[in-house]
């Protein structure tokens, strides 16, 4: 019997350090430890949500492949941040690496650990613009709206800008 490949959607995020080698390390690992990358957006620079006294982050969405569930794809992101230094010491506060599952398939999870689609999707320019970039007709199996109508729809006012990052898978 064929494992089943789960098509996934990350953001990935950060705003210490070297962002653009921090997201470039994120990258590596997740392909190393989660699947293989199959699409990645371009890579945003963001005001702050939630927390705006820090520095702007950079976002990128990514479209993955992995034999994974969705419990087992969030420990390995786990993994991954702790790896590259990530300290969760404030709510929305600066941080090396982030990494969130939005979507998994079409699932709709709920469990203590994990929520998808990700609660906030809706709410965040941040992960909108890039999300729509690579799955603007995506539909989010609870809101039964796609990307690209939730990005019309947003209220986030934040600024959201593309960079000159080259895109690399």
């Amino acid at each position: 019997m064929e494992n089943k490949v789960n098509v996934v959607y990350l953001i990935i995020g950060t705003n210490l350090g070297n962002k653009a080698a921090n997201l470039a390390t994120a990258k590596e690992k997740i392909k190393q430890k989660i699947g293989s990358i199959e699409q990645s957006s371009s890579v945003y620079e963001t005001e702050p949500w939630g927390l705006s006294e820090q520095p702007r982050f950079y976002n990128q969405v990514l479209r993955i492949h992995t034999p994974l569930n969705a419990i087992d794809t969030l420990a390995r992101i786990h993994e991954i941040e702790e790896e590259m230094g990530r300290v969760r010491q404030e709510k929305y506060g600066a941080r090396i690496i982030d990494i969130d599952i939005l979507f998994f398939n079409e699932e709709v999870i709920h469990s203590p650990t994990l929520i998808v689609p990700h609660p906030r999707i809706s709410e965040r320019n941040f992960v909108l613009v890039p999300l729509e970039e690579i799955a603007g007709s995506f539909m989010h199996p609870v809101l039964n709206r796609s990307v690209t109508t939730l990005l019309q729809q947003c209220t986030d006012v934040l600024t959201v800008k593309k960079t000159d990052i080259p895109i690399t898978q």
